[in-house]
């Protein structure tokens, strides 16, 4: 298909705005799927994402929308005429964890929906996406959506997001991804607003002729990256045509048929059995099959300049495809495509097998699991205690669920997964400078001089009425408020520096609480202090358990200890023996509590006779109690960790 007759836009919003439920109804009135076989949420397709109402993934699908000349698209629709349109949609993730897989969204699309719910209004993540977009160059479609429910503030939510956007409330759409109100409009204004891929070249090459082929190469974003475009319909046709170059914005791994990946196609046209190259890790290969998202795989004859779709490169070993590398023809000379920014781990935790046996599939588990999340990293680490396993980075708290589910669901695994932990900068006396991953690696605090931790500029809009609650909580976790300004009608918006790992420390859900789920946050590292911290450890049964080792505040050590101590008394199993729990920190023992055994009168079943025969099998019962609580150990399942790791639960 021509280029100007492709339109390629994602979704981009707050978390539960309705942004699969308005991509349900684009699916529908465009007819991409038959309405018989609709169902909610169709473009999430992972079990954990119906089952959490959220969207984790990414997902591309292309529809096709005709609009009559002068005319509305639905009267087109059924009377035949009129221009079709090819519209690639990419449906985001609308959680802050998961910014990464929105980011590479961006970057493969000319405009974007700015989704907005009209019961809530501008929230914080509606900012950080925003700001994305506008980073990128992107046309921005301003949409209101959920216009039917009873407690919408359509009039309102409007105003605002013309405010925000400096643009006329007749530009911003309203629509309901429930019923369907307005979604025709919407299809017609995409095409009307977002530039077609060849309109996004057409200043390229302005720039290229002014700047010379050189300069133009080093600068170029994502619309300017092909070095040569498809032709336009009134081009010279003797020109040679360009040779296929795609950026890889995502992939998935097939047992049967190997990597998959999701491609931008930047300029020229890719076919079954072309000879192709990953440029950055150059690697050649031959496409077995390249195809389009309906939202099912869909083979095709081609993929052509401007489209999105996927190609099956047959490679089965891991670390060949990466996000950000450039597919190309083996006929290709220029350097690969500007790709993507390496994801910066946020949240770290070791993640160990129940079984050594199990470490063989744990490692492939991960390698796999990494083809479909690129923004994990791990790396082998060992634990005197838990044996072999690997120190895992995550983006956020829920990124760190999510994986570890997709590990226990996906491959069966049994994990023990430590207490969740950022990265520290510790100063030894000695001089040495240490990066600490792992709370149970922290040093002792006589052998520290400093210890430096990531801080976080956040965002959180709020009614006014809750500012009371929340000062207070943000007091307990240690924020530092630099700015209140009144945002939108009758909301607050508060900017503050706050120490990351005050945000593991359940703070999401308290700001939920105390604002009856009101208040939205956003966040981004921004710079690094010194803190006051120290390590606390848990003794169960006096064995230390590195999966319980925390970093905490010195001013909340006491509490803390006292906290983890009472969780694990409430969760923990009883054994055929006592056993203490301790929490350990500031060289002493803070906390402490005793689960007593479960009891049994080994006598229970006698009856009648001396009493004596009874003394004598308590007197035993009792002398392989003491055997047993020497010898014995405590056998800690696999939910008490999930438990402990989920500390708001």
């Amino acid at each position: 298909m021509n280029p100007k007759f492709i339109r390629n836009f994602s979704i981009i919003a707050h978390i539960d705005h309705g942004k699969s439920t308005l991509a349900d109804r684009l699916l529908e009135v465009t007819g991409t799927i038959e309405k018989r076989k609709m169902q909610e949420q169709v473009l999430d397709s992972m079990e954990l994402e119906r089952e959490r109402g959220i969207t984790i993934k990414l997902t591309p699908v292309r529809m096709k929308w005709r609009i009559a000349d002068g005319g509305n698209s639905a009267t087109s629709q059924q009377a035949g005429g009129g221009t079709d349109y090819m519209l690639n949609l990419i449906d985001t993730p609308g959680h802050i964890d998961f910014s990464y897989e929105v980011s590479r969204a961006l970057k493969a699309v000319e405009g974007s929906i700015l989704l907005v719910d009209a019961t809530q209004g501008v929230q914080a993540q509606t900012l950080t996406t925003l700001n994305m977009a506008r980073e990128g160059g992107l046309v921005i479609v301003p949409v209101v959506s959920k216009i039917d429910s009873p407690l919408a503030r359509t009039d309102e939510v409007v105003k605002e997001l013309a405010e925000l956007l400096l643009c006329e409330e007749s530009e911003v759409i309203k629509v309901s991804g429930k019923t369907g109100e307005g979604v025709d409009h919407l299809l017609d204004e995409i095409i009307k607003r977002v530039p077609s891929p060849e309109d996004a070249n057409n200043w390229q090459k302005e720039l290229q002729k002014e700047a010379g082929a050189t300069e133009f190469l080093k600068s170029r974003s994502l619309s300017e990256r092909s070095g040569s475009v498809a032709s336009s319909a009134g081009s010279d046709k003797t020109s040679v045509a360009p040779a296929f170059r795609s950026l890889i914005f995502d992939f998935q791994y097939s047992n049967h048929i190997g990597v998959i990946v999701y491609v931008r196609v930047i300029s020229g046209s890719v076919k079954r059995h072309d000879k192709l190259n990953f440029k950055v890790a150059g690697r050649e290969f031959e496409a077995i099959d390249v195809g389009i998202f309906k939202p099912d795989q869909t083979p095709v004859d081609s993929l052509n300049a401007g489209e999105i779709g996927y190609i099956v490169t047959g490679i089965k070993e891991p670390g060949i495809a990466s996000v950000g590398d450039t597919i190309a023809s083996v006929k290709d000379t220029l350097p690969p495509l500007p790709g993507y920014m390496t994801p910066r781990p946020v949240v770290w935790a070791s993640v160990y097998p129940e079984s050594q046996d199990e470490l063989a599939m744990l490692r492939q588990a991960l390698s796999r699991l990494r083809l479909s999340d690129s923004s994990i990293t791990y790396e082998e680490e060992a634990s005197g205690t838990l044996g072999k396993g690997y120190r895992c980075g995550f983006l956020g708290m829920l990124h760190l669920e999510i994986v570890t589910e997709r590990l226990r669901r996906e491959f069966n695994l049994n994990l023990v997964v430590t207490m969740p932990t950022i990265t520290y900068e510790v100063v030894m006396k000695n001089g040495e400078k240490k990066t600490v991953y792992s709370p149970s690696l922290f040093p002792d605090e006589n052998d520290v001089v400093a210890v430096h931790e990531p801080i976080v500029t956040m965002k959180i809009i709020l009614p006014p009425e809750y500012l009371n609650g929340i000062m207070k909580s943000l007091y307990d976790h240690e924020a530092e408020i630099i700015n209140t300004e009144n945002f939108g009608d009758n909301r607050t918006l508060l900017t503050m520096l706050m120490p990351l790992r005050e945000l593991m420390r359940n703070f999401f859900d308290e700001i939920k609480s105390i604002s009856s789920g009101y208040a939205s946050i956003s966040y981004d590292i921004t710079e690094s202090r010194i803190a006051d911290v120290v390590r606390m450890d848990v003794l169960v049964n006096d064995e230390q358990v590195p999966a319980f080792a925390r970093v905490v505040s010195r001013r909340r050590a006491e509490q803390e200890a006292i906290n983890t101590v009472d969780r694990l008394y409430d969760i923990m199993p009883r054994e055929l023996f006592s056993y203490k729990i301790q929490s350990v920190a500031l060289g002493r023992i803070i906390s402490s509590r005793t689960i007593s055994g479960k009891r049994k009168d080994a006598a229970g079943t006698l009856s009648g006779g001396d009493i004596t025969r009874k003394m004598k099998l308590r007197e035993k019962q009792k002398e392989g109690r003491a055997r047993l609580k020497e010898h014995g150990a405590v056998i800690i399942p696999q939910d008490v960790f999930v438990k402990m790791m989920r500390s708001g639960e």
